[in-house]
């Protein structure tokens, strides 16, 4: 499981707060993923346990998911603020 080391960080980085920035950061992680599955290709238990662990956090919209916003989870008090859209 040394492979689960590059993919768990992918799973705890935020989104950021502004939703004008949600596509890059979509974009950069998928990129990083993609990038990082064909250069060390990490092994079959390692890919498949994080995909599960990505699916899951996908699935029950904890708001970590890099790949989209739920449409019923809420935006942070702070996306509101127009010193941060602003910026």
């Amino acid at each position: 499981m040394y492979c689960l080391q590059w993919l768990l960080p992918v799973l705890l980085i935020p989104k950021p707060l502004n939703p004008a920035l949600w596509f890059n950061h979509s974009m950069f992680m998928g990129f990083y993923l993609l990038s990082f599955l064909l250069e060390r290709k990490p092994c079959t238990i390692c890919a498949l346990v994080f995909l599960a662990a990505l699916f899951l956090i996908c699935y029950s919209c904890w708001g970590n998911c890099f790949l989209y916003h739920c449409q019923d989870a809420a935006l942070p008090d702070a996306a509101h603020d127009p010193a941060i859209i602003g910026t």
